[in-house]
C-alpha cells in the first residue's frame, strides 16, 4: 500500500451534512431565545410557587409560636417537692441546684428532635407553688389587705437581668431547711409598686413557727422582659393587683422573690407547697410546615403517653407536663387549612394561563415550520425522525432553561424543600419537549393541501370537539356546584377540581365565544358590504378568515382575565374588611370616650373637639350598659342586660347611614311625649333596637327602668347594628327625651382630622379619656406571615396573568403577521395609504380583542359572583387587630377596577402592536414582501 493510501486512510471522513441541532439554532437564534426566556420565566414561577408556599407557612408556624404568650408555648415539667418520708438530709439535696441541672439536662436531651429546646430562655428551679402573706407593715395595702409573695430560685440570673441597685443575692454557706435567712432580689416593678428597697426584710412563716428571713439584696432590670425567661412566669417579673377568691371589690398586690439556685432548701420549712420545676422554651427558628404533624404527635405524647413516661424515668413518678403548645398549633393549622385552598385556586389560574401560552408558542414555531417538515417529509423523511430532531432542538433550548429557572427560584426563595420545585421546573420542560415534536409532526402523517381554508367563518365543529366541549363543560358545572356547596375550606380542604372550577369556566366561555362570532361577524359584513370604501369590508372578510383553531388565544386571554379579576377581587376583599372592621370597632372616624359608661364628657372637651381641624360633624352620644329587659311573655326574665343609647337623631341617622352600621330614617325617634327632668315615667319613647331586644319587648309599650331615667318604650324600627356600640343587643333612643342626659362618647367624622388637637383636648379633660383612631384601628390589623404570604402570592398572580394575557395578544398577531404584511404590500400597490393601511390592520384585530375584554369582563365578574359562597376571605383578612371578632363572615365580591383594567389593557395593547405592525410595513417598500413563489 502506497504512503498516499495510508494517509488517506488515516483521514477522517467529511460529514455528509451539517447537525442539525446546531444548524436550526443558527438558522434561527431569535425563536430559538425567545422559547427559551419563555420557558425560563414558566419554570421560575412554577417552581417559585410551592417554595414560597412552604416558606410562609413555615415563618407562619415560627411567627405563631414565637408572638404567643411564652405561658401558653412554654412546656413546664413540675414535681411536688421531695417525699415527706425521707430524712431533711435527702430532701435539702434533692432541690440543691446540682441535682436540679442534672435533670433539666436529661430532660433536654430525651425530648423528640422536633421538640427543640431554646436553652437561653429555659429555666428550671423550686418555687412555693402557693402565695405567702407578708405582714410587713411597710408594704402598701390598697383595701388594707396584707400582700402576697412568691418565691422561687432561677439559675443565671446575672445572664438576664442588669442590677439596678444593691448586690446579687448569694448562698453564704450551706442553706438549711432551719437556717436563719437567705438572700433574694426583685425586679424594679416589683420594688416600685411594693416599696422595696435593697436592704428590706421580709419574714417568711414557717411550719416549725421561726420565721425565715429574706434580705433583698439586689434590684434588677430583666434585660428581655418579653423572654420566655421573664415572662412564662410573669409575676417574678411584674407584680400584679388581684382581688380575694369571694370578693371582686377590693384587691391586693401579689409579686414574686428571686431567690439563689442553692437557697431552695430554705423553702422547704415554708407552707407555700413548694414544687419543682423544669421550664422549656421551644425554639421554632428551625421549624418548617411540614414539621407540623410530628410536632402535634410529640407534645401529645409528652402530655400523656410515652414521652411523659421518659420524663418521669428523669424526673420522678409524679411529674407532669403542661403546656397549651397544642392548641397554638391547632389554631395554626385551622388558619392554613382555610388559607391553602384559596391560593391553589390562583396557583391553578395561572398555571392554566401560562400552558395556554406554552402551547401557542408550540403552535406559532410550528407553523412557520410547516413547509420546511412538508418539505422533508416529501423526501422521505419519517415521522419519528422528524420528531426525533425536534425533540434533540427544543430539549437543547428547554431544559437549561428551566433549569436557571430552577435555579434563580431556590436562590430568590429560600427555607423551602427542594422536591416539589425541581418537579414542578421538571414537568415545565418535559411539557414543551413533547408538546413541540407532537404539535409539529402529526400534521405531517398525511399530504395536506396546500390553500385550504380553515376560517372561523366556514368552519363546522365536528363531534369529537362537540363531545370534548360537552364534557368540559359538565365538570365546569360540577366544580361550581362543589364550590359553592363545601367552600375553599371545606371538609377535607380543597381538591384540584374546585381549584380548578374559575379555569373550567374560562374554558367553556372560551368555547362558547368562537362558536358565537361568526354571527357577529356575518351581520357586521353584510351591513359593510353595502357602505362606500374597502377598508371595513376588508377587515371584516379578513377576521373572518382567522384560523378555526384560534381558540387558544382567547382561551388564555379569557383565563388570564378570569384569572385577574378572581385574584383582584380577593385582594380587594382583604381591605374592604379591614376597613369595615375598623368602622365597627370606632364606629366613626374617630371615637372619643371616658373612663367608664358613666362618666360624663366635660363641655370644654366638646367644644375644642367640635373645633378641631379637619372636623365634619361630631354625634353625641350617651350610653349605658346593662340595662335590664322586661320579662317576655311567660314571664321569663334575662340575665343579660341590653345597651341603652341615647344619641341626637339628625346627627347619629347621618353617621349611621355614611358607615352602613344601621341606616334608619331619624324621624323615627320623634316623640310628642314631654322631655326633660319633669317628663312622666309614663311617657312612650320610641326605640330602633336589634333584632333580638326588638323580640323581647315585642310590639306594645314596655316599662324600662335606667340610670337615665324611667320611662316606656315601643319598637319603631330594627337594626343588625349601630355605630356607637359592637354589642348586639341595643336599644336607640332620642337623648333629649331622658331625664338625666349627658355625653358619655363622641363620634367623629372628617376628611382629614387634627389628631394631636383631639389629643391634647383628651388629655386636658382629665385622666382616663381615651381618643381612638379608624385609621389607627385600620393599620392594627398587621398580616401575619401567612396572610402576607397569600397576598404576595395573589399579588404576583395578577402580574404574572397580566403578562401572560399581553404576551397571548402578541403572539396571535405573530402568528398572522406574515400575512398582513403580504396583504398590507398587496394593496398598497393598488392606491391604499398609509393611513387607511393602519386602519385596516386595527379594525382586523378588533373583533378578537373586543370579544376577549367582553368576555372576560363578563366571565370575570360571572365567575367571582358564582364562587363567592364558597369562598370566605375571613382568615384572609382578619386574624389580629382589636375587631377581628367584629366580623362572622367576609364574602367574596367582584372588584370593578380587576374586571376593567385587564379586559382595557388587552385592547389597547391589541390596537397598539396593530398600529405597529403597520407602521413598520409602511417602512418596508412592497418589493421586499412580494417575491416571486411566495406562499403568502
Amino acid at each position: 500500500m502506497s504512503p498516499r493510501s495510508r494517509s488517506a486512510r488515516g483521514r477522517r471522513a467529511p460529514a455528509s451534512c451539517a447537525p442539525w441541532v446546531r444548524t436550526r439554532l443558527r438558522t434561527a437564534p431569535g425563536a430559538a431565545w425567545a422559547l427559551g426566556l419563555l420557558v425560563l420565566l414558566t419554570a421560575f414561577l412554577a417552581a417559585a410557587f410551592p417554595r414560597a408556599v412552604d416558606r410562609y407557612e413555615a415563618e407562619g408556624l415560627r411567627h405563631d409560636i414565637a408572638v404567643a404568650d411564652p405561658r401558653l408555648s412554654v412546656l413546664e415539667l413540675s414535681a411536688p417537692q421531695p417525699d415527706l418520708q425521707l430524712d431533711r438530709t435527702a430532701r435539702e439535696a434533692a432541690v440543691r441546684d446540682a441535682p436540679l441541672a442534672a435533670v433539666y439536662r436529661q430532660v433536654l436531651s430525651g425530648l423528640p428532635d422536633v421538640v427543640r429546646p431554646d436553652t437561653a430562655q429555659s429555666a428550671y428551679g423550686f418555687r412555693t407553688s402557693e402565695p405567702i402573706a407578708a405582714g410587713e407593715t411597710w408594704l402598701p395595702r390598697p383595701y388594707g389587705i396584707d400582700p402576697t409573695l412568691t418565691y422561687s430560685t432561677l439559675p443565671a440570673l446575672r445572664d438576664h437581668a442588669t442590677l439596678r441597685a444593691g448586690t446579687w443575692p448569694a448562698v453564704h454557706g450551706e442553706v438549711t431547711t432551719d437556717g436563719p435567712g437567705i438572700e433574694g432580689a426583685v425586679t424594679e416593678e416589683t420594688a416600685k409598686a411594693l416599696r422595696i428597697k435593697a436592704g428590706s426584710v421580709v419574714s417568711v412563716p414557717t411550719q416549725a413557727g421561726t420565721p425565715l428571713t429574706v434580705r433583698i439584696t439586689g434590684i434588677v432590670a430583666p434585660k428581655r422582659p418579653e423572654a420566655s425567661y421573664w415572662s412564662a412566669q410573669p409575676l417574678l417579673r411584674t407584680p400584679s393587683l388581684v382581688p380575694p377568691p369571694k370578693d371582686r371589690t377590693r384587691f391586693y398586690w401579689t409579686a414574686g422573690v428571686l431567690l439563689p439556685p442553692d437557697a431552695a432548701p430554705a423553702l422547704l420549712a415554708t407552707a407555700g407547697q413548694p414544687e419543682v420545676f423544669w421550664r422549656i422554651a421551644p425554639d421554632a427558628s428551625r421549624l418548617a410546615a411540614t414539621d407540623l404533624p410530628e410536632l402535634r404527635s410529640s407534645v401529645a405524647s409528652l402530655e400523656g403517653g410515652p414521652g411523659l413516661v421518659k420524663l418521669r424515668a428523669v424526673a420522678g413518678s409524679n411529674a407532669a407536663l403542661r403546656t397549651d403548645l397544642d392548641e397554638i398549633l391547632s389554631g395554626y393549622d385551622t388558619l392554613r387549612t382555610a388559607i391553602g385552598p384559596v391560593v391553589t385556586v390562583a396557583a391553578v389560574g395561572i398555571g392554566a394561563v401560562a400552558a395556554v401560552v406554552l402551547l401557542m408558542t408550540i403552535g406559532l414555531l410550528g407553523a412557520r415550520r410547516r413547509s420546511e417538515l412538508a418539505l422533508l417529509r416529501s423526501r422521505g423523511a419519517s415521522l419519528h425522525g422528524i420528531a426525533g430532531r425536534l425533540l434533540a432542538e427544543t430539549a437543547v433550548t428547554a431544559v437549561p432553561a428551566a433549569a436557571l429557572g430552577l435555579l434563580i427560584a431556590v436562590l430568590t426563595v429560600g427555607e423551602a424543600r427542594l422536591w416539589p420545585a425541581v418537579a414542578a421546573a421538571a414537568a415545565v420542560a418535559v411539557v414543551v419537549c413533547a408538546a413541540l415534536p407532537l404539535r409539529t409532526a402529526l400534521p405531517h402523517r398525511r399530504p395536506q393541501l396546500h390553500g385550504a381554508r380553515d376560517d372561523l367563518m366556514h368552519a363546522r365543529p365536528s363531534r369529537p370537539r362537540t363531545v370534548a366541549e360537552l364534557t368540559l363543560l359538565v365538570l365546569a358545572v360540577g366544580a361550581v356546584v362543589a364550590l359553592r356547596r363545601r367552600g375553599t375550606g371545606g371538609e377535607g380542604g380543597s381538591d384540584l377540581l374546585v381549584s380548578a372550577a374559575p379555569v373550567l369556566v374560562g374554558l367553556i366561555a372560551a368555547l362558547v365565544l368562537v362558536r358565537i362570532l361568526p354571527l357577529p361577524l356575518r351581520l357586521a359584513s353584510r351591513s359593510v358590504a353595502r357602505r362606500r370604501g374597502a377598508v371595513g369590508f376588508l377587515s371584516l372578510a379578513r377576521a373572518g378568515r382567522t384560523s378555526a383553531g384560534g381558540t387558544l388565544p382567547l382561551l388564555a386571554l379569557l383565563i388570564a382575565l378570569t384569572t385577574a379579576a378572581f385574584g383582584g377581587s380577593v385582594l380587594a376583599g382583604i381591605g374592604n374588611a379591614r376597613d369595615d372592621a375598623a368602622v365597627r370597632t370606632t364606629g366613626a372616624d374617630a371615637r372619643i370616650g371616658g373612663p367608664g359608661s358613666s362618666v360624663a364628657l366635660p363641655d370644654r372637651l366638646i367644644r375644642e373637639v367640635e373645633g378641631a381641624g379637619g372636623v365634619r360633624e361630631v354625634a353625641r352620644v350617651q350610653i349605658e350598659y346593662g340595662v335590664p329587659l322586661p320579662a317576655d311573655g311567660a314571664g321569663n326574665a334575662r340575665t343579660k342586660g341590653a345597651t341603652l343609647v341615647g344619641v341626637d337623631p339628625a346627627s347619629y341617622a347621618r353617621l349611621a347611614r355614611a358607615t352602613g352600621l344601621g341606616a334608619f330614617p331619624a324621624d323615627r325617634l320623634k316623640t310628642s311625649a314631654p322631655k326633660g327632668a319633669g317628663a312622666s315615667d309614663d311617657r312612650v319613647l320610641p326605640v330602633i333596637a336589634s333584632r333580638s331586644v326588638a323580640a323581647r319587648l315585642g310590639d306594645r309599650p314596655r316599662d324600662l327602668s335606667t340610670a337615665a331615667g324611667n320611662f316606656k318604650v315601643r319598637v319603631a324600627g330594627t337594626v343588625t347594628r349601630t355605630p356607637a356600640v359592637s354589642d348586639s343587643d341595643f336599644l336607640i333612643v332620642d337623648a333629649a327625651s331622658l331625664t338625666r342626659r349627658q355625653t358619655t362618647s363622641l363620634l367623629v367624622t372628617g376628611g382629614s382630622l387634627d389628631t394631636k388637637a383631639l389629643r391634647t383636648a383628651a388629655h386636658h379633660a382629665g385622666k382616663g379619656v381615651f381618643v381612638q383612631l379608624r385609621s389607627e384601628a385600620r393599620g392594627a390589623f398587621v398580616d401575619t406571615p401567612m396572610q402576607r404570604g397569600a397576598g404576595a402570592i395573589y399579588t404576583a398572580a395578577l402580574a404574572a396573568g397580566a403578562g401572560y394575557a399581553l404576551l397571548a395578544v402578541l403572539l396571535s398577531l405573530l402568528q398572522t403577521a406574515p400575512e398582513r404584511t403580504a396583504l398590507l404590500a398587496r394593496l398598497r400597490t393598488m392606491g391604499l395609504t398609509s393611513r387607511q393601511g393602519r386602519r385596516l390592520l386595527g379594525l382586523e384585530a378588533m373583533p378578537q380583542a373586543l370579544l376577549a375584554a367582553v368576555g372576560g369582563l363578563f366571565v370575570g365578574w360571572a365567575t367571582t359572583a358564582l364562587l363567592a359562597p364558597g369562598v370566605d376571605l375571613l382568615n384572609l383578612a382578619l386574624s389580629t387587630g382589636p375587631g377581628s371578632g367584629t366580623l362572622d363572615t367576609v364574602p367574596l365580591r367582584a372588584d370593578p377596577w380587576s374586571l376593567t383594567l385587564p379586559a382595557l389593557g388587552v385592547v389597547v395593547l391589541t390596537a397598539a402592536v396593530a398600529t405597529v405592525q403597520a407602521w413598520w410595513a409602511g417602512r418596508r417598500g412592497p418589493i421586499t414582501e412580494l417575491r416571486s413563489g411566495d406562499p403568502r
